[in-house]
């Protein structure tokens, strides 16, 4: 087994022993702010009511971007992540 689909067995675990759903999920992202990589992000949420803000860096190299959403269950806040992984350059906190 990779060590993505590690990380997200265990994820999925820890959601389903923590959270009552659905439930409000917050999701945290750091972007370089070389290409179009925030917008990439906002799109990733697009139509689903995500409260998202951004701030960027001192040096102006990385954006943060947080995103809270209600979720339906534990695979749907994965769902999201898997998406993110596409974008260039991302790390999910």
């Amino acid at each position: 087994m990779s060590n993505k689909a590690e990380f997200y067995t265990k994820l999925k675990a820890q959601l389903e022993d923590t959270t009552t759903f659905p439930a409000d999920y917050l999701y945290k992202f750091i972007v370089p702010t070389t290409e179009d990589q925030v917008k990439e992000v906002e799109n990733l949420f697009d139509n689903t009511g995500a409260v998202i803000n951004t701030k960027k860096s001192k040096t102006g190299k990385y954006v943060s971007v947080s995103a809270l959403l209600k979720v339906q269950n534990a695979d749907k806040v994965i769902s999201y992540y898997k998406k993110a992984e596409a974008i260039k350059g991302i790390i999910s906190l």
